[in-house]
């Protein structure tokens, strides 16, 4: 496990979806956009899954994964490498699922906004769509990679 650097783990704070990607039985990668719950210093990112789908079942075989973010405005992202725990439901105490509802809160909050300011995106609000979470998967860091541009990158 390594420490994470404070602006990795803001970036990844600051985003309202991520991809995961894990690796299905004949090695090909499968992505899907997961939202993270929590992430700390000690290298561990925590993410709600809303489906027991592809990504339990190729975690079930293989633990390996990756996360990766990218902020097309500011140029600027990051991939996260490592391995992943699966946690069931009954295992999670209730603040982790109390700080899921807060980020959906948040995201819901912010499109009514953009909706009212004119920003018209989806009609129907789909975070108040969204299931209960199936399960946790609790993911230790090995590696960040840094997506932006060397000649670009703050201090470069």
């Amino acid at each position: 496990m390594i420490n994470l650097p404070e602006k990795v783990i803001s970036f990844f704070q600051g985003q309202g979806f991520v991809i995961v990607s894990t690796l299905e039985a004949d090695l090909t990668p499968h992505n899907a956009c997961k939202g993270i719950v929590k992430i700390d210093r000690k290298g561990k990112v925590y993410l709600f899954d809303l489906y027991r789908g592809r990504t339990y079942d190729n975690l079930k075989k293989n633990p390996k994964i990756s996360i990766a973010a990218v902020d097309e405005h500011k140029f600027k992202g990051y991939c996260l490498q490592g391995e992943a725990e699966i946690i069931p439901m009954e295992r999670l105490g209730p603040a982790l699922l109390k700080d899921w509802e807060g980020r959906i809160t948040s995201r819901l909050t912010q499109r009514v906004i953009r909706n009212i300011r004119e920003e018209k995106g989806h009609p129907r609000h789909p975070e108040s769509l969204l299931p209960t979470p199936e399960y946790m998967i609790v993911m230790e860091v090995k590696e960040v990679v840094d997506l932006t541009p060397h000649h670009i990158r703050e201090g470069a």
